[in-house]
């Protein structure tokens, strides 16, 4: 009989004095592998991948408790490892007609970057669904490749280099890691994360007091045994309604991660192994050569105006980034760091934790007079709302919302708009 929950059910405020401590200890571990989801401009567009059927039947797998499945996930060092992701992500985004793809595209190339590179070309993973290859041999080379008709793209993690490559427009982006430093030269460093594994330690960051994180039984993802970890904010006002991970039984790794939201339906972010193996990639699997005719951007000379084609962290420091908006460890190390807009500051903690910053302009234009088409274009994706803070809009998806204010301040999080307006009225 699979367990169903754990005796030793872990929710937050339940430890004191060293017990407490030592629990904290044990998730910091557990999230220090963290790949972050890049949030990519106001609308923060979710990156997820989508999961494998799972296979039928609940494996008979002995008890365990959520403490022991968290030190298990922590614990986990697979180096090697290739197989198939299928990605599907529900954000709720308007039907612009594939306009909004492209408005995040253009968005991460600066309108006159390379097709071929990462922080451009899989923005297209915010929506539909996809299907990835990975495959890892080590801390120092990983690929990923997204299968797409007739084409396929490619990120190349290989020692120092990291190339992009896409055949549909025969480009080849590449940059160069530091590896010293654990940052890329150029502009290619904000990959999205490309396993459940990603996905289930930034979702561990935020298990504190506001976290409730259960067993839920056990299923068979790829042909893999695996415990169910559920994770579930205890605060009101997230659009996070529950976590669900697969946790392979033998080895620790995520197999699939799922994120359902509070207002119900399908889940927003769905991520899991349809195939997965152990056994090390051949080494050819990351050699890389432009092919005959290709247009090669190297990116030390692609970023200008920093100093040896380096990204420019002036203006950042001091600014407190919000959860999840962090550097990249793993694979992204291959790619460099992010950072979040200049001046950005978190107000509340938690699950309801909201990120906003200044943009030194004017919010949403008027439906009159210069930009009002386009404002009269965007003010009807979105809800006027008004509070002690002013009045403003509010832009929803399932997942992550956003409020802009006449007057330009941005306030952003995986929160409900009422949260949004009383983190607004609270930041004033």
């Amino acid at each position: 009989m699979a367990p169903k929950e754990s005796d030793d059910t872990m929710t937050g405020g339940e430890a004191t004095g060293g017990e407490a401590d030592d629990l904290r200890l044990r998730r910091r571990k557990a999230a220090r592998y963290v790949v972050p989801v890049t949030v990519i401009g106001v609308a923060a567009a979710t990156i997820g991948l989508v999961p494998a059927l799972a296979d039928s039947g609940d494996p008979d797998l002995p008890k365990i408790s959520a403490q022991q499945l968290l030190d298990k996930i922590a614990a986990s060092d697979v180096q090697k490892l290739s197989g198939t992701v299928k990605i599907t992500t529900d954000l709720g985004l308007p039907d612009l007609g594939g306009l909004e793809s492209g408005l995040l595209s253009g968005a991460a190339k600066g309108g006159d970057g390379s097709s071929a590179d990462p922080s451009a070309k899989l923005t297209e993973l915010a929506s539909g669904t996809h299907t990835l290859r990975v495959a890892a041999d080590g801390p120092d080379r990983q690929k990923v490749s997204l299968l797409e008709h007739a084409a396929e793209y490619s990120v190349i993690h290989n020692g120092k280099n990291v190339w992009g490559y896409d055949s549909a427009s025969n480009e080849v982006y590449h940059s160069t890691v530091d590896e010293s430093a654990g940052k890329a030269h150029g502009k290619a460093e904000t990959p999205v994360p490309a396993t459940p594994k990603d996905l289930t330690q930034e979702a561990l960051k935020a298990v504190d007091d506001t976290t409730s994180v259960t067993v839920d039984g056990t299923v068979r993802v790829a042909g893999r045994d695996a415990y169910k970890l559920l994770v579930k904010p205890k605060q009101s006002g997230s659009t996070v309604g529950a976590i669900s991970v697969a946790v392979d039984a033998e080895t620790g790794l995520p197999l699939k991660f799922t994120l359902t939201p509070a207002s119900g339906g399908a889940a927003v972010v769905d991520a899991g192994f349809t195939k997965i193996s152990f056994a090390g990639p051949a080494a050819s699997t990351f050699d890389f050569t432009a092919p005959k005719g290709a247009k090669v951007t190297e990116g030390d000379k692609a970023g200008k105006g920093d100093e040896d084609g380096a990204r420019s962290d002036k203006g950042h420091k001091g600014a407190k980034p919000a959860p999840g908006h962090g550097g990249f460890d793993g694979f992204g190390e291959g790619f460099g760091g992010a950072a979040g807009p200049e001046g950005m500051k978190v107000i509340g903690e938690g699950w309801t934790s909201v990120a906003t910053f200044d943009t030194g302009g004017k919010g949403v234009p008027s439906g009159s007079g210069a930009g009002g088409d386009l404002g009269g274009f965007l003010g009807s994706l979105g809800d006027k709302v008004s509070g002690d803070f002013g009045s403003g809009t509010v832009f929803s998806t399932r997942l992550v919302n956003a409020l802009i204010t006449d007057d330009g301040k941005v306030y952003a999080g995986a929160v409900t708009k009422d949260a949004l307006v009383k983190a607004a009225n609270t930041g004033k």
